[in-house]
């Protein structure tokens, strides 16, 4: 169980850097959001994906850890939290306080990611918002009634442009 348990601490700590590495990531996502810089934005999400892909193989390695601390404390491993493997630790208190350390870190990280993670979805919201209604402005500029065209007189004629829609009637 002992070495269960640093395996799971490693695990966790290697999870807590990566997630460190990712917030100056997503926080400069931020910044390339509100620039509107497409080509910084992809290469930030490259980084980003590289940090998550690592961090997804750490989190994998972690539940397997998980699971085999059930198997040996004859729990279901979805039953298990760090907290509650915090209690169980009682007789080895470098452990429990190796273990509660790594688990309150990994809450603040959490907890700012989530926050930049949200402020860029909405972001992104507004950007898409933003491109659907030019998208409709444009939509309803072209089919219009009328649109003003000048002829040589430098009157205004209303109808349809020339060229646009009409039937060729000689097909």
């Amino acid at each position: 169980m002992a070495s269960l348990m640093e395996e799971l601490i490693v695990a966790l700590r290697e999870e807590r850097d990566l997630y460190q590495k990712l917030l100056p990531v997503s926080e400069k996502k931020t910044s390339a959001l509100v620039k509107a810089d497409l080509q910084e934005l992809q290469e930030i999400t490259e980084q980003e994906q590289s940090i998550l892909d690592h961090a997804y193989a750490v989190g994998k390695r972690r539940e397997e850890i998980f699971s085999n601390i059930g198997v040996v404390l004859n729990r279901k491993p979805e039953e298990l939290e760090l907290s509650t493997l915090a209690e169980l630790l009682t007789k080895q208190p470098e452990e429990r306080r190796q273990l509660s350390e790594v688990h309150d870190s990994l809450k603040k990280i959490m907890k700012r990611l989530v926050a930049v993670n949200e402020r860029n979805k909405e972001l992104i919201e507004n950007s898409l918002e933003m491109i659907e209604f030019n998208m409709n402005f444009i939509q309803s500029t072209r089919m219009s009634p009328g649109n003003n065209n000048y002829n040589r007189n430098a009157s205004t004629s209303y109808g349809p442009e020339p060229g646009t829609g009409a039937f060729d009637a000689r097909q």
